[in-house]
């Protein structure tokens, strides 16, 4: 297993680059969701933005099976879609929630982030939902810091969202992030506190509870690439990417 790099201050300067762009994608993207655009429309103007700050989309192209590589900047998973929805000319509805995954390449680093969104006015379910999976990122990213491991991340993230009444997706993980979009160290959302790889300064992760309301399990869709609840119920995804230190981590997408 590839060890996980660290970080020079130099390097960490140049991912700041990309994790700014990620992370004003994500707040103007906001600002856009509202019944009736299409998932095409956001990704094309993300794509749009992205080059426009002399960075790349990093998701675009990407995959293992050359035959089938992510047509997309963005990714757009909505409702029952957990992760790696691709955009379309599909129309938001109103009460839907909309998960937009966005990665940046800039210098060669990469900046990686993840939001869930309301359509319009959503149920009480969901807003829980949503609220759970970005406190349960929260106290992850308070984890990740230098002495700790990994599974410290994992265990946090994996005990604030049961005791909410939901689980963890256990076929994702996050991961470390640089200058490669995944790095070691994988970093599950369940795990048991002190195992896995120490955290060392210097360290950048990209962490990131995937979330739903019902089961845990998984399925992919026949495009290979979207991954949905196997019961059709709701999930939610939120992410950052996290600069370990010897006191608190350093939220880089933000």
């Amino acid at each position: 297993m590839a060890k996980a790099t660290i970080k020079a201050p130099r390097e960490i300067e140049i991912m700041k680059e990309s994790c700014k762009i990620v992370a004003e994608i994500l707040r103007l993207l906001k600002g856009m969701i509202r019944p009736d655009i299409t998932t095409k429309e956001l990704d094309q103007f993300a794509e749009e933005f992205i080059r426009s700050q002399g960075a790349e989309p990093a998701f675009k192209g990407y995959g293992s099976d050359k035959k089938n590589l992510f047509p997309a900047t963005l990714c757009i998973s909505i409702d029952d879609e957990v992760v790696h929805g691709i955009p379309s000319n599909r129309k938001l509805q109103e009460g839907e929630i909309i998960a937009i995954d966005v990665g940046v390449k800039k210098k060669n680093y990469f900046g990686d982030g993840a939001w869930t969104y309301a359509v319009g006015k959503i149920s009480d379910d969901k807003a829980k939902l949503l609220r759970a999976t970005e406190q349960a990122l929260e106290v992850g990213i308070k984890q990740a810091r230098a002495g700790n491991h990994v599974h410290d991340i994992s265990a946090a993230v994996q005990s604030f969202v049961e005791k909410q009444g939901f689980s963890v997706v256990r076929d994702l993980v996050g991961h470390g992030v640089g200058q490669k979009l995944h790095e070691e160290p994988a970093i599950p959302n369940f795990g048991e506190p002190r195992t896995g790889p120490l955290l060392q300064k210097g360290m950048t992760l990209a962490i990131e509870p995937m979330v739903n309301f019902g089961t845990y399990r998984v399925r992919i869709d026949s495009d290979g690439w979207t991954v949905r609840t196997a019961d059709g119920l709701p999930s939610a995804h939120f992410e950052h990417t996290v600069l370990v230190t010897d006191n608190n981590p350093e939220i880089l997408t933000i």
